[in-house]
């Protein structure tokens, strides 16, 4: 699970709790069901209307992605890299069929595929490349509703406001109207505000994180299987592959 999202959105609701009451003020003077209507119920409408429902019969797997993020290790994946360069180097390519068909990683396997099926070098980077790169407009496209919540909350906290002070400015003369108005203006920014920072952005960003991590992993698998068909040494192999990784991973060797 990704504890840092739980923790982060722990922390940010309970200072933002600590905040409200800390001050003097009262929970109750942040509830209000009309701005929640038009905040949330308007900008989680525009995002119903933003997609086609194929797209969003997907996003509760989303959710779930963001929370339970699929786990790489880059290490893994360079050890077994040069474990393929040592069979390849001693077998020859055809003997890395065998160990390929065990692969667990799809990406993995039809990359060592391409090589001991003979294919040219280029030819199997273009491939390779081409496999990514659908690969981070996949992912892009799942991260877009959560980018346009980011974008679509404040829009609507500002149109309660704009409402608010409409209702304010109608009920000049009616001193608990201005009230009503003022507090409804304030609020919806208060929500949108909240719901985009707090709530959308985070999801974003640990699906954002999550792609990173796969796409690095491919990269890896990339550059190791290609060093593999054009025959080079299992220790260049990997000194050439430790250093895609990031300074924190050299550290913790």
């Amino acid at each position: 699970m990704n504890i840092s999202l739980i923790i982060g959105w722990v922390i940010a609701f309970g200072l933002v709790v600590f905040g409200i009451l800390f001050g003097g003020g009262d929970m109750g003077n942040f509830i209000d069901v009309s701005s929640l209507a038009i905040t949330c119920g308007g900008a989680i409408a525009c995002l119903i209307a933003s997609f086609p429902m194929s797209y969003l019969a997907g996003v509760p797997k989303k959710f779930v992605m963001a929370f339970l993020p699929k786990k790489y290790d880059p290490k893994k994946y360079i050890k077994q890299i040069v474990d393929y360069a040592q069979i390849a180097r001693t077998r020859g390519l055809l003997a890395l069929e065998e160990s390929a068909n065990q692969c667990t990683d799809p990406f993995m396997k039809s990359s060592l595929m391409l090589i001991v099926d003979a294919n040219d070098p280029e030819k199997v980077r273009g491939m390779l490349d081409d496999s990514i790169n659908f690969m981070c407009e996949r992912h892009e496209n799942g991260r877009a509703f959560f980018e346009k919540g980011v974008a679509l909350f404040p829009a609507f906290g500002m149109l309660g406001t704009l409402i608010g002070l409409i209702n304010m400015l109608a009920n000049m003369e009616d001193s608990s109207g201005l009230a009503a108005g003022m507090s409804q203006a304030l609020i919806t920014t208060f929500y949108g505000s909240l719901f985009a920072n707090v709530v959308f952005a985070p999801l974003g960003m640990s699906l954002k994180n999550s792609h990173e991590d796969e796409l690095l992993c491919m990269q890896i698998i990339e550059e190791g299987v290609l060093a593999i068909a054009a025959g080079s040494n299992p220790r260049y192999i990997q000194e050439k592959l430790e250093f895609m990784l990031p300074k924190s991973m050299h550290e913790a060797k």
